[in-house]
């Protein structure tokens, strides 16, 4: 039976998420941006940050296979929903017959980014099906398309490859890096003010505070990295997601996760966090 952290050792958990969204928290502010952008972000963190601080994740493999299947399902939710629904936050969850996010009451979350953090740690703790988790994130990103999910996939596996040592990791990293250029060609979208260009747009006015949301989120990553109290393979693997989705964040029209705005993100990487901090499953019921 694992043994729950305490809140004293969930705290560096929290702190790699409170480190990046309370500096887009300011950026939205100080920007201009809607006040629903800003109470959205912040209820969006304290559902996380109680997870963080509270949740529990399945504690034994079976638990966790089915968890890791069902938000793999998820992933493809956006391919059957785009066409028919709408909302006011984004121009529809399927624009220019691209569909990436799943409607949730008048809301519209990125799949990508809200799923694919807990895939990345989950996938990190069953070394057996861990390729096959991965490729499976990389078809639903390959269908979107969605070069941002494409590169979170691409460096989650670099990062489990840089534990493991293990080919079918090096194997998935680097089919990912491919297809995802693929991506980058085929799904880039204009951009959504305060979501998109956020450091682009930030260093345009304010070159030091487009800095210093880059090392918020550059700090949030090195506390996934370095200072999370869990063991180096999902700590590897969430780090390298965040890494992709921030890269892609800089160079290309895609959400600025955790600092601009989008409940998603916030959500998803809150969801890794809590299920990293508990140990691997017990090798009960396979």
């Amino acid at each position: 039976m694992n043994e729950l952290p305490t809140p004293k050792q969930r705290l560096p958990a929290l702190l790699a998420l409170a480190l990046p969204v309370f500096a887009g928290l300011i950026y939205l502010t100080l920007a201009g941006a809607p006040a629903p952008y800003v109470i959205i972000n912040a209820a969006a963190f304290l559902i996380a940050a109680l997870w963080i601080g509270f949740g529990r994740a399945p504690g034994s493999y079976r638990g966790r296979r089915i968890l890791v299947t069902a938000l793999l399902a998820l992933c493809f939710v956006p391919l059957f929903t785009g066409p028919f629904v709408n909302s006011p936050f984004v121009d529809g969850p399927s624009v220019d017959s691209i569909a990436r996010w799943i409607p949730v009451g008048g809301f519209t979350l990125h799949a990508g980014s809200m799923l694919f953090p807990a895939i990345a740690v989950l996938a990190a703790r069953d070394r057996d099906f861990a390729p096959p988790i991965l490729l499976t994130a990389l078809l639903a990103a390959m269908a979107q398309p969605d070069a941002a999910f494409g590169f979170a996939i691409v460096f989650a596996a670099v990062g489990l490859h840089d534990q493991s040592r293990d080919w079918r990791d090096g194997m998935v990293a680097i089919v990912g890096f491919f297809a995802a250029l693929i991506m980058a060609v085929q799904g880039e979208l204009p951009p959504q003010p305060f979501v998109e260009r956020v450091f682009a747009d930030t260093v345009a006015v304010s070159p030091i505070g487009g800095i210093a949301l880059l090392l918020a989120l550059a700090g949030g990553l090195m506390a996934m990295l370095h200072v999370a109290p869990f063991e180096a393979r999902a700590r590897y693997a969430l780090a390298g997601s965040l890494f992709g989705f921030g890269i892609m964040s800089i160079m290309s029209h895609y959400p600025s996760v955790l600092i601009g705005y989008g409940a998603a993100p916030i959500l998803g990487y809150g969801l890794a966090l809590g299920l990293a901090q508990h140990g691997p499953a017990q090798r009960t019921d396979t």
